[in-house]
């Protein structure tokens, strides 16, 4: 017979303690939820990003590089200021430069191989060059600029022709536009301009083909070798405006025009002459003296005076004021310092004299209407 054992809960205790037991049930109840765990199948953490790598340094700028920059700031300045002054002078004086006019596209493009040593990294910071030739001067009412090419564009190809790039890629892209100009009315260029490519019809432009120059140094002169003129930098910051630039690269272009340079067997000196002082590190000691530059005859002189008077007005500028320039400049810096302009052009008062007449002569074709041929 099975044995039951009965517990029996004294009613003492199912009675003397109410509160006692509800207690103890919310106790349980905390414990239970106190002691949950989440469940495994929860998304695990995103894990952490791998570290980036740092930047490469800067660049160190040294002091000589600096240098160059600064340089070349004022460099590229001015010649952009010669390229807008002889624009008029050489588009509107065609007719006048004879044998030396040429079809022309009417711009200028370099790369940072154009410049020498720390000069390459200077275009680089300073005009952004690279490879690649980029315009570096639009000649104003040319062709290229009527198509719309703008400084700072990169050249891509010409008639269908990729151009070159690297070192040399100047004198080896001249020799792709020149034939193309020259046998063409309107060439097709490709370029690229910011990011993007697209094509220009670039008519030609009938010009006296000159080149004109900027001189890195501070004597206050001009030259000429029959195919370029220079202005130095000290010319510049004599002449002060524009209109003052003009007279004195007109006069030098008259001397091209009528070839003074080789009648005076002076071409081979002033072409060394020229070339040095358009580098941006030109040899000084060559403007030591004469620098092997004779005087200008008179007759050439006042022949070259009355040209310039004719391309001036021609392409617009106030002749009015070319006497006194002159004057000033002569009064300045006379014969007697070497390497200035008027040590080379010494013949003031008949220059002088002559302009007189030949203002007096323009004014008057302008008030009758005349064409303005010397």
């Amino acid at each position: 017979m099975a044995v039951e054992q009965v517990i029996r809960i004294p009613a003492s205790a199912t009675t003397a303690r109410p509160a006692a037991w509800a207690a103890m049930a919310a106790a349980l109840l905390l414990s239970a939820c106190s002691t949950f765990q989440p469940s495994s199948t929860s998304a695990p953490e995103t894990p952490a990003p791998p570290p980036q790598p740092l930047p490469p340094p800067a660049p160190v700028v040294t002091p000589q590089m600096q240098a160059a920059r600064d340089n070349l700031k004022v460099i590229a300045s001015l010649q952009e200021r010669l390229y807008r002054v002889a624009a008029p002078l050489l588009i509107n004086n065609a007719d006048l430069c004879k044998s030396q006019a040429r079809n022309l596209l009417g711009f200028t493009a370099k790369n940072k191989y154009s410049y020498p040593g720390e000069y390459v990294d200077a275009s680089t910071a300073v005009l952004g060059y690279d490879d690649v030739l980029q315009v570096s001067g639009v000649l104003a009412g040319s062709g290229a600029a009527k198509a719309g090419l703008r400084k700072g564009d990169d050249l891509v190809a010409a008639g269908g022709k990729a151009l070159p790039k690297g070192r040399d890629a100047e004198s080896k892209a001249a020799a792709v536009f020149a034939p193309l100009a020259a046998n063409s009315a309107t060439l097709s260029m490709t370029i690229a301009r910011n990011g993007s490519s697209q094509t220009l019809n670039v008519p030609v432009t009938r010009a006296c083909a000159f080149r004109v120059d900027l001189g890195n140094s501070d004597n206050v002169n001009a030259y000429n070798d029959g195919s370029r003129v220079l202005l130095t930098r000290g010319m510049i910051n004599f002449a002060q405006n524009d209109e003052a630039i003009a007279y004195v690269m007109a006069k030098e272009l008259a001397h091209n025009v009528l070839g003074h340079a080789s009648q005076t067997r002076s071409t081979a000196t002033m072409a060394s002459i020229i070339d040095n002082l358009a580098s941006v590190r030109p040899d000084l000691t060559m403007l030591v003296g004469s620098a092997g530059v004779r005087p200008m005859p008179a007759d050439y002189d006042v022949a070259a005076d009355n040209l310039a008077l004719y391309m001036l007005a021609r392409a617009g500028y106030n002749i009015s004021n070319a006497r006194s320039f002159w004057q000033r400049l002569s009064g300045q810096y006379p014969a007697t310092v070497l390497n200035s302009y008027t040590a080379i052009h010494p013949n003031v008062t008949a220059r002088l004299a002559a302009m007189d007449r030949s203002i007096s002569e323009i004014k008057a074709k302008q008030a009758a209407k005349r064409p303005l041929l010397p």
